[in-house]
């Protein structure tokens, strides 16, 4: 959905300048590859402290910049302090608390029992450093899904390159600057550029890549990472949908899907992307949006630009594809309730709700990622599970709803990487929850230990005890050990007992 192998979720989304960026040194991008090689061998034997020590520089480093962060921020998407503040740094501040204080534990050996065939061994699982690890960083939050994926990577005890995103070019140049001043090369190494740059480290053969982006990408990201059978963790994107059911709280459901919808102006793999609304309610429902919107954003689009709330789209190329999908579905027949105002040269867009959605529209077909939120009225929930099954399976989904048969029956009978029951968009900022996708919506999970785990390699260590059962297998056979061993094919019949 971009033209770069390293932009996120749309295909028409390039740099905010129409100047090609500056590609990185391949001479450079050589040596930095070379020398985490020699380095990641000699982690394979770091202990927690040595990683927990790294971890605690990068924060040292975060909360040193913090200013500087709020103003490069201001100048890519003009994005409010406070939003800076919960959607970029709290994140990974709380992925750096979460990794310190629970690394050894992570680190310890996992203790297998023996199964019957197993009995005279000792077993366990090691977990292990991948090695050199690419991290590919998408533009839409540029500091927390480039960095929370670092920290998962220093905890497991690896090298990392990473690769921002170009079309947020103040971010970015000071995250080179943060990682350059905390890291030598040959531990954490960033190269800013853009489509050459990417390319040049999609064809090094990386022990893991980390990507961050849309599917159509992530596919890209695959292929190259097949030629060396390198591992991946793909975190995506899709269509999340919102179920409001004829039971919800309709108010709280209004104020909780709008921060989730025009956070970051929608620009949100976890954002809601559609409501399907109960008949019954949808009138009140709509009546609580335009209350919500008007009171955090304002009434109409002359109070909405000077808002100190609203980040603007990252690029005017963006905002006029969000525009574009306004007009074809008003072209059908949808109908603006609130919003609508889009304005390309300024890179503004309204927080804007839709109904009256005919089918085949753009805006049910692609990835919004933009303000912009179509309603669509439901009655009997089967055709709306049908619709969801129908799709690719998305990286979330919401329901909003006081009837515990209808949330279960949601939940059984879809699939989506996450979901939140009566709340949006937080499964992503909970440490012990696995975020990721399914399918056309992600490969692999991150944050807390399911990140560590992303970036260790889980290996299986078998030892020897005195009791070596498995002697029975040895040839030359017998009649005695044929029966013994048709004796224990016959025992693991019987139930399960014990962990056997």
């Amino acid at each position: 959905m971009s033209p770069s192998p390293l932009t996120h979720s749309t295909e028409a989304s390039p740099r905010p300048s129409d100047a090609p960026p500056d590609e990185a040194d391949p001479a450079a991008i050589a040596a930095a590859f070379e020398t985490q090689g020699r380095t990641a061998l000699l982690w394979r034997r770091s202990t927690a402290r040595d990683r927990i020590r790294r971890i605690r520089s990068l924060r040292s480093a975060l909360l040193a910049r913090r200013q500087d962060f709020y103003d490069a921020f201001a100048s890519d998407l003009a994005k409010p302090v406070a939003e800076v503040e919960a959607s970029e740094l709290l994140p990974v501040l709380d992925e750096i608390r979460h990794a310190i204080g629970n690394l050894r534990r992570w680190m310890r050996p996992l203790r297998i029992i023996p199964t019957p065939v197993m009995l005279g061994t000792v077993a366990r699982v090691q977990y292990q450093p991948r090695g050199r690890v690419l991290i590919i960083a998408p533009w839409n939050y540029p500091l927390n899904l480039c960095v929370g994926p670092l920290v998962s990577a220093l905890a497991a005890g690896n090298t990392a390159i990473l690769k921002p995103s170009e079309l947020t070019p103040a971010v970015s140049a000071l995250l080179a600057r943060l990682v350059g001043e905390t890291f030598p090369p040959s531990e954490v190494a960033l190269f800013e550029g853009g489509v050459d740059t990417a390319t040049r480290l999609l064809d090094l053969p990386f022990d893991h890549i980390f990507f961050t982006g849309s599917p159509a990408v992530g596919r890209r990201v695959m292929a190259a990472a097949s030629r060396h059978l390198a591992s991946v963790t793909l975190e995506l994107g899709g269509k999340s949908p919102t179920i409001v059911g004829q039971t919800a709280d309709l108010r709280a459901a209004a104020e909780t899907i709008l921060w989730g919808k025009f956070l970051n102006n929608g620009q949100t793999c976890v954002a809601p992307d559609h409501v399907y609304v109960h008949a019954s309610v949808r009138d009140a429902f709509v009546i609580h949006c335009r209350d919500v919107i008007a009171a955090r954003y304002g009434a109409g689009p002359d109070t909405q630009r000077r808002s100190g709330d609203l980040t603007r789209i990252v690029n005017p190329r963006h905002t006029a594809r969000i525009s574009e999908l306004l007009s074809d579905a008003l072209n059908r027949g949808a109908r603006i309730l609130p919003g609508g105002d889009v304005d390309a040269r300024d890179r503004f867009g309204a927080p804007t709700l839709l109904d009256r959605i005919a089918p085949g529209s753009r805006i049910m077909e692609e990835e919004i990622f933009g303000p912009l939120l179509p309603l669509l009225d439901f009655t009997d929930i089967d055709p709306v599970i049908a619709d969801i099954n129908a799709r690719p399976k998305p990286l979330a989904l919401y329901v909003f709803s006081r009837d515990r048969g209808e949330i279960g029956r949601i939940l059984e009978e879809t699939s989506s990487g996450g979901a939140c029951v009566n709340h949006c968009v937080m499964q992503f900022a909970h440490g012990g929850l696995p975020f990721g996708g399914v399918n056309n919506s992600g490969i692999g999970n991150a944050h807390g230990v399911f990140g560590f785990r992303a970036f260790s390699h889980e290996r299986a260590v078998l030892r020897a005890t005195p009791l070596r059962t498995v002697r029975m297998f040895f040839p030359p056979s017998r009649p005695s050990r044929t029966r013994l061993i048709r004796r224990v094919g016959d025992l693991l019949r019987l139930p399960t007992i014990g962990g056997w």
